[in-house]
């Protein structure tokens, strides 16, 4: 959970987090840009989860999607002005009442007239009145994006603690492609429940490289099959995100993916195989603050490739000839690049380990070893088994560090899990290692 106003950006207490089921007061703000239309999906997202949304858009806004469809939505009505409800002086009431104010899509506009302090709308008088977590989420041209003045208003938003999330990269209107696109509702709704449940997503990593690996390799058999495993790439996905909000340069280095949108303001490179991962982490890793390989890494690989598919006829022979050899350690490779000066001395490496226990040991102990040998700084550790954490929405385990005890991380969503262990770090990159 996030202290605000201590010496650290982030204070973590790890068995501190919101309950993320109960309900929410939800302010949905909605500035007038075509983007506007994936609001509807965003409100969706929340009622699903058991929120109560409460939309107020722009009135530029409404000349995009209609009050009547926010109001069916939502179940709740919907204002521009601040001179509706009088009454019950809602446009304190709003603001005063919200567990977060969201605003998706905000426009150059809406962002000038937040950072200028105009409470000339309902929208903008909510956020004045709001002290709950505000989170902005850009959607404009490229160009406006890049302006400026934007960016000199995105400073100011961040620098009052408004988290003001990095746009995506993609088409936009009409033919332009580019950096300013809304990022997906998911991927908004999942940094908003980030931040209800007490980790607020401040900039204060501008400046810094990540390198994080995700997903499962795949060791091929023949031209149509491979060796894998259930690794779906959520939990790197995740921590890139955050990272990415946190104002990181964050490159992911993924493996087979199930088809996860990517993450605002991150540079995705695809590998397949572990061979390929240790030669990209390598590469990407020379001038790295901070390497986490969450990818699920093949132990083994077949020692023959076939050259043509192997017919159903021949399988049985060709199992029973199916010879492995070991793959490369890509997490301890690194760790003894550093020593060499191949990485950065100051580089902070993370690992993860997936276990299961067994008659000998806990997965927790098999962990606590592992650790032990790759060298690593910390080591987000992992029970997993069939329906637990693989392709799963949320995760729990422990983190390991030297010269301390395991903390126990809670279950929570992947992105809440992947915030305290980037808290972690921070602190670690603080006290210096």
């Amino acid at each position: 959970m996030v202290e605000r106003g201590s010496s650290h950006a982030w204070t973590v207490r790890l068995c501190d987090v919101t309950d993320s089921n109960s309900a929410r007061n939800i302010v949905l703000g909605v500035a007038g840009g075509i983007a506007a239309y994936k609001a509807c999906h965003l409100v969706r997202n929340f009622k699903e989860h058991g929120d109560n949304v409460r939309v107020v858009p722009t009135e530029s806004a409404l000349n995009f999607v209609g009050a009547a469809t926010f109001e069916a939505l939502s179940g709740n009505p919907v204002s521009t002005s601040v001179f509706d409800a009088v009454e019950s002086v809602q446009h304190v009431a709003v603001g005063q009442e919200a567990d977060a104010v969201v605003i998706a899509p905000a426009t150059a506009d809406v962002i000038a007239r937040l950072a200028a302090g105009r409470a000339d709308d309902l929208l903008t008088a909510t956020v004045l009145v709001a002290t709950c977590p505000i989170i902005v989420a850009p959607a404009m041209h490229t160009e406006m994006w890049n302006n400026p003045a934007t960016q000199d208003n995105v400073k100011t938003l961040r620098r009052r603690g408004i988290t003001v999330m990095e746009p995506a990269h993609g088409r936009l209107t009409g033919k332009d492609t580019g950096a300013g696109r809304l990022p997906e509702p998911e991927q908004i709704a999942d940094i908003v429940r980030t931040e209800l449940a007490g980790f607020h997503i401040n900039h204060s990593w501008s400046g810094l490289k990540v390198v994080i690996s995700a997903g499962g390799t795949q060791e091929e058999l023949d031209p149509v099959r491979y060796l894998g495993n259930r690794s779906s790439g959520r939990q790197g996905f995740a921590l890139a995100e955050v990272a990415a909000h946190k104002g990181a340069d964050v490159t992911i280095v993924a493996g087979n993916t199930t088809k996860l949108p990517v993450p605002s303001g991150a540079t995705l490179r695809h590998i397949v195989s572990a061979r390929d991962l240790e030669t990209v982490m390598r590469e990407e890793s020379r001038d790295a603050d901070i390497v986490i390989m969450a990818a699920a890494v093949a132990d083994y690989r077949p020692a023959n490739v076939a050259d043509s598919k192997i017919k159903k006829g021949k399988m049985d022979d060709a199992l029973a000839a199916l010879q492995m050899v070991e793959n490369p350690d890509v997490l301890k490779a690194l760790v003894a690049a550093r020593q060499k000066g191949d990485v950065p001395q100051k580089c902070v490496i993370v690992g993860f380990a997936a276990e299961t226990g067994d008659a000998d040991s806990s997965a927790l102990e098999y962990a606590e070893e592992k650790f032990a040998r790759k060298g690593c700084d910390l080591l987000m550790a992992n029970e997993v088994g069939r329906g637990m954490i693989f392709s799963q929405e949320n995760s729990e385990g422990w983190i390991l560090q030297r010269y301390e005890k395991p903390l126990r991380v809670e279950q929570g969503s992947k992105h809440v899990v992947a915030a305290q262990i980037l808290g972690v770090v921070e602190k670690m990159i603080e006290l210096g290692n």
